[in-house]
């Protein structure tokens, strides 16, 4: 499974990114792999979302952001929001996870049909409050 050098672990850490580009190339391949499958599985489900680098972290952004990923040592965080989290809480428990965040271990399968859902959640909520907001 995809795993992170011990000595390139922490060459991300407040590194300035251009684009998402930039920030998958700077990757092993197994790792870049993982990131490109998602940057997809955002792309397809969101077309109309712009990619943006937040936060040190290749971003989504649908009317606010719509969410994020960036890779770590031994995991993959993924930030839908804490919406996207309380939407999806019995589907995250494998996982460990926060208010705005899931870790998705690297030494395990990632569960992109998970990712896709949350997307979809994703982009449906945004879209709804830009209504909502005229």
């Amino acid at each position: 499974m995809a795993k992170i050098h011990e000595e390139h672990k922490d060459e991300h850490f407040g590194r300035k990114f251009k684009d998402i580009n930039e920030y998958i190339e700077s990757f092993p391949p197994d790792v870049r792999n993982i990131l490109e499958q998602l940057r997809n599985i955002i792309r397809e489900n969101a077309p109309e979302a712009e990619e943006a680098i937040r936060y040190g972290m290749p971003t989504f952004r649908l009317k606010g952001n719509l969410v994020h990923f960036a890779a770590f040592a031994h995991h993959i965080g993924f930030y839908p929001a804490p919406s996207g989290i309380a939407a999806f809480a019995k589907d995250i428990t494998p996982y460990k996870h926060a208010k705005g965040s899931i870790q998705f271990p690297l030494d395990k399968q990632i569960p992109y049909d998970l990712v896709k859902k949350i997307v979809r959640f994703r982009v449906r909520e945004q879209r709804e409050s830009g209504k909502k907001k005229r």
